[in-house]
């Protein structure tokens, strides 16, 4: 395993993160705890010690299974990595979203991240993660309701309590960035990327290389979409977001996997998989730190961790990036 610090926060962390959205079963048509426990070991096992969740994901279910994965894990070996700012708990905030929770139900969801919201989900988090510190607590996204420099000033005082190693964001812009780092030295922001969602390349990238921030690339395999798995007409269960995912309509999924085939022989090369292929691409590219993918079962898990057992050159990369340019005109 490849590892990286964090900013100069002192957190190192694994380049290939574990992440929990779909172990956690909200978007994604449930879960199944066990085998999401034993995907966390068997990524660990193969050098992957950095978790990433947060409460929103099952409502608490993600959380409490991490929770229960790293009981049996020497805790100073393992990076847990959570959020605050989502709350379906509280009807305040900047309303983000009508969904259901696990068990079917309704609820609303609110962007808050409000001083004393931040320290009791804070609170929430080291009980169900079974904890007494967080290595890396992030604002989960930007809240428009709460100025900044509040919800960085609570971050900074639960890091002086020693419940936060390192503070940072996610789906924050560049100008939302400089704002924050007025109050706290926030040292990631975890952001979408993947080969076709580039977007952050244009001034977030470019922003964090200057001022040594990390980037944290979450759906680097577009919510699998990028594994060359995917058939056009592809049926996905109740409760699963791609079922109505612009990305995975059949003419996208058409175009898209034209491309997987031209790359598809790049990857037998290497004796991996199209998904390996594309987690080692994301790697290689200009600022991205980790990128983030999860797993719903050990296989997937092993399969996500030994992307790392291989590198690709300049050229290489620059071949996926000459198919990459050809797509685009597909895409749109």
């Amino acid at each position: 395993m490849e590892f990286q610090e964090l900013g100069n926060s002192g957190v190192t962390i694994s380049r290939i993160t574990f992440g929990s959205w779909a172990a956690g079963g909200w978007m994604w048509g449930g879960t199944e705890q066990n085998d999401a426990v034993g995907a966390i070991h068997a990524s660990y096992d193969l050098g992957v010690t950095s978790i990433d969740t947060a409460p929103i994901y099952g409502q608490g279910l993600s959380e409490q299974i991490v929770g229960e994965a790293i009981k049996s894990l020497p805790r100073d070996k393992v990076q847990v990595l959570t959020k605050f700012g989502m709350r379906w708990d509280l009807a305040k905030g900047d309303f983000a979203m009508k969904t259901k929770n696990n068990n079917g139900q309704d609820i609303d969801v609110y962007k808050y991240a409000g001083r004393d919201s931040i320290i009791k989900e804070c609170e929430d988090s080291l009980r169900r993660l079974g904890t007494d510190y967080i290595d890396l607590y992030q604002q989960h996204w930007p809240d428009v309701t709460t100025p900044i420099d509040e919800t960085m000033e609570a971050l900074s005082r639960l890091i002086e309590q020693g419940k936060v190693r390192a503070g940072g964001v996610s789906n924050y812009s560049v100008a939302q960035m400089q704002e924050a780092e007025r109050t706290l030295n926030i040292v990631s922001n975890q952001v979408t990327y993947s080969m076709l969602r580039r977007g952050i390349e244009a001034d977030v990238v470019p922003y964090c290389i200057e001022h040594n921030k990390a980037i944290l690339a979450y759906s680097p395999l577009q919510l699998g979409l990028l594994t060359g798995k995917m058939k056009p007409n592809q049926q996905f269960g109740e409760g699963d977001l791609r079922a109505s995912h612009a990305l995975f309509n059949p003419e996208s999924v058409t175009h898209i996997n034209a491309m997987l085939n031209k790359i598809r022989p790049l990857a037998e090369t290497k004796n991996a998989t199209l998904g390996q292929l594309v987690l080692r691409w994301t790697l290689a590219q200009p600022g991205i730190t980790v990128a983030l993918v999860g797993a719903r079962n050990p296989e997937q898990a092993v399969q996500n961790a030994r992307a790392i057992d291989f590198k690709l050159t300049f050229e290489e990369v620059d071949f996926i990036n000459k198919q990459l340019a050809e797509l685009q005109p597909a895409k749109a």
